[in-house]
């Protein structure tokens, strides 16, 4: 018959000094997780504010001056306040006599390795997007990647007809992407060779945010001022 040996005490002693040296290092650890976030995030906030600004000047061409507006429940816009936040929000952009050069939209989607933001130009007067850039993609370099670099590619956003049907209601033709050379219409965008998905989830985004944000943009065009 065999008999349990009781655990010493020194053991135990020892086990629970170990469990209290994790336990304080966690603490740590997460105190210090905390303490770095804290302390980057107003530099991150500020970094991504500009990088944005930077964007929209990319996106419409010819501003010299921006503003953001916020978008309510109704379809209306207001200027948004410098310290107020905001769900749905877009960034007039004018030049120097106070002109509507036009309307930064940001607009996101499923890519080939994640979800890619972009932000696109719209001109109420032409009916055109009129400039594009990727905010924020983990495509594969070299590959996906194109999306943001191809000088062919981007230029299919130099005027992407979006125009409205007759009552400015609706897109009367959806953006979409086709394969690389076979654009025969101001509303498609070419693709790239080896970067299909990546192309396509362009299109994708472009297509469903300018169903929702073109006709309440237009509509709301005389809305948005410089002062």
């Amino acid at each position: 018959m065999s008999t349990s040996k009781p655990v010493s005490t020194e053991t135990s002693a020892s086990s629970m000094k170990m469990f209290q040296a994790m336990v304080g290092i966690g603490v740590l650890c997460a105190l210090l997780i905390v303490v770095t976030y804290e302390g980057t995030l107003p530099r991150v906030e500020r970094l991504k504010a500009e990088a944005l600004e930077k964007a929209i000047f990319k996106v419409i061409p010819g501003t010299t001056q921006t503003k953001a507006y916020k978008a309510d429940a109704n379809g209306s816009f207001s200027p948004l306040g410098e310290k107020e936040d905001a769900d749905q929000v877009v960034y007039a952009g004018f030049d120097d006599q106070g002109n509507l050069m036009g309307i930064a939209v940001e607009g996101s989607g499923q890519g080939y390795a994640d979800i890619l933001r972009v932000l696109y130009g719209y001109n109420p007067e032409t009916q055109k997007i009129v400039g594009f850039y990727v905010l924020e993609s983990k495509e594969t370099p070299g590959l996906g990647d194109k999306i943001e670099k191809d000088p062919r590619f981007l230029a299919n956003f130099e005027a992407l007809d979006v125009s409205l049907t007759g009552d400015f209601s609706a897109i009367q033709n959806t953006v979409t992407t086709v394969k690389n050379g076979k654009k025969t219409n101001p509303w498609e965008v070419d693709g790239i060779t080896g970067a299909t998905i990546s192309s396509r989830a362009i299109g994708n985004i472009l297509g469903t945010s300018t169903q929702e944000w073109i006709p309440v943009l237009y509509k709301n065009k005389d809305v948005f001022k410089a002062d």
